[in-house]
This record gives structure tokens, C-alpha cells and sequence, in this order.
């Protein structure tokens, strides 16, 4: 997969406007790192329990490739939408295919505290903002 930018109009606009928030103060984020949930993907529904399976089940995936991750939720501001992923020290193509394999639509990847969201399925990805002027 190779990814290529997209321009934002191809992505969801719900994905331009997330800010993020962890449980417990987060001070040494890594340089590099993505954010993904397990939860119904955009546009879809599910019932809480399938969401709290497919939440536990990445937690479980991410804690057996021995990597770092944390809680984060991300939400919207202007709804009462929250949905409560993980952030990992993956590489974007490992994130996708993990991505991909929970059904989601997208992800977010950050670099250097730049926040981008990435089409699972093809790697396209569009630049969306500072990823600390994001966090709450």
C-alpha cells in the first residue's frame, strides 16, 4: 500500500474537527504514533456490547506485539459523540492492516505533532491539524 494525500473533502468532515482526551495526564508522547479504535466505524451503528468486544480485542492485539499504547478517547466537540481508542507506537502500514481488520473507515497518525487522518483501505491521508493544540 502506498499512500498519497487525499485531499480533506475525500475524508468524513466529523474526522477534521476530533480532539482527544486521556484518562490520566500524558506528558512523553512518542515522536511517532497512530490512534485507532475498535468501535463501529463512521456511518455505522453497533450495539454497545460488539463495540466494548472489538475495543477489548485490539486492546489485546495492540499488548501482544509488545508496543506502547495508551488510552485516548476521541470526541466531538459539537455533539456528544466520544469513542475511545488507543493510541500506539505502530507504523502506519501495520495500523491500517489493523485498521482494515476491525472494520474501520480511518485512523489518525501522528508525526512529529502532526495530526493526519489515513483511509485504512488505501493509505490515503490528509493533513487535519497540530496534534497538541487537539488534546484536552
Amino acid at each position: 500500500m502506498t499512500a498519497s494525500t487525499a485531499s480533506p473533502v475525500e475524508f468524513d468532515p466529523a474526522y477534521f474537527q476530533t480532539r482527544f482526551r486521556v484518562p490520566e495526564a500524558q506528558t512523553d508522547w512518542p515522536d511517532a504514533f497512530v490512534i485507532l479504535t475498535g468501535h463501529a466505524t463512521t456511518g455505522q451503528q453497533w450495539p454497545e456490547a460488539r463495540n466494548l468486544a472489538a475495543d477489548e480485542a485490539l486492546r489485546q492485539a495492540l499488548a501482544q506485539l509488545g508496543i506502547w499504547h495508551c488510552r485516548i478517547t476521541g470526541y466531538s466537540p459539537h455533539t456528544s459523540h466520544a469513542e475511545p481508542g488507543w493510541a500506539a507506537t505502530l507504523a502506519p502500514v501495520a495500523a491500517c492492516a489493523l485498521g482494515v481488520l476491525f472494520q474501520q473507515d480511518a485512523l489518525y497518525e501522528i508525526h512529529a505533532d502532526q495530526l493526519w487522518v489515513v483511509r485504512c483501505a488505501t493509505g490515503q491521508r490528509a493533513l487535519v491539524a497540530q496534534f497538541s493544540a487537539r488534546l484536552d
